[in-house]
């Protein structure tokens, strides 16, 4: 799967994805807990560096792998189990088998789905091996009881979300203020039908970083510092 313009290649992470799933089945019982990371964003602030640059120094703070994970990720598992890459990105999407999806997530919703039950126990299973940073995949709600997870989001101004996108897809800026707004929009109406949640509540994180105003390594370097300075 090649890289696209807002994320980084698959290939590697997916092998990192294989070694944490094989950690996790051996990882014995009573062990210390390892930390994982969620990345909540507004459309057009700048996860994935923040992320990449979080996972050097996670990896050297602690001499340890460490995995991105994100929907790309995600869907390259779906491919290895059989499912299209179009269940993955029509995701909340298509309302006749939306409520299915989400059955196993809340009363609220009635049926079951193999895709939807395969894709949450992809994230659980990741956060619950640890050294793992998650960008976007709702996974600061689906974690949010989980001890070991350390939630963080990041919000811009308008302006700066728009020239983001612009220059990473290399639109013009009109373009890129369609997008932003759009993507926005429909990032909200997702979360709340598949997850009956805001992501914009602030209670769900331990941080929030406004992405226009703090440089992505500063961002970083304090996530970091929050998340292993608690492991102390």
């Amino acid at each position: 799967m090649p890289a696209t313009v807002l994320t980084p290649s698959v290939e590697q992470r997916l092998r990192a994805y294989h070694e944490l799933s094989g950690r996790a089945r051996t990882y014995p019982a009573g062990a210390p807990t390892k930390p994982t990371v969620t990345l909540s964003r507004e459309f057009g602030c700048e996860a994935f560096p923040v992320a990449e640059e979080l996972v050097k120094l996670a990896e050297k703070t602690t001499g340890e792998q460490w995995l991105l994970a994100d929907i790309s990720l995600l869907d390259a598992v779906a491919k290895e189990h059989h499912i299209s890459s179009d269940v993955m990105l029509s995701l909340g999407h298509k309302p006749r088998w939306l409520d299915d999806m989400f059955a196993t997530l809340s009363p609220h919703w009635k049926t079951d789905s193999d895709y939807y039950r395969l894709l949450c126990e992809q994230v659980v299973m990741i956060a619950t091996a640890g050294n793992a940073i998650f960008v976007g995949l709702g996974a600061a709600i689906i974690t949010q009881s989980m001890r070991n997870c350390y939630h963080f989001r990041l919000i811009a101004e308008q302006e700066f979300r728009v020239r983001s996108i612009a220059r990473r897809m290399q639109i013009s800026k009109q373009e890129a203020e369609i997008v932003v707004v759009d993507k926005q929009k429909e990032r909200e109406k997702v979360i709340r039908k598949l997850l009956d949640a805001d992501e914009q509540d602030p209670l769900y994180y331990h941080a929030i970083f406004n992405n226009g105003k703090i440089r992505n390594r500063q961002i970083a370097a304090t996530i970091a510092d929050v998340v292993f300075k608690r492991l102390e």
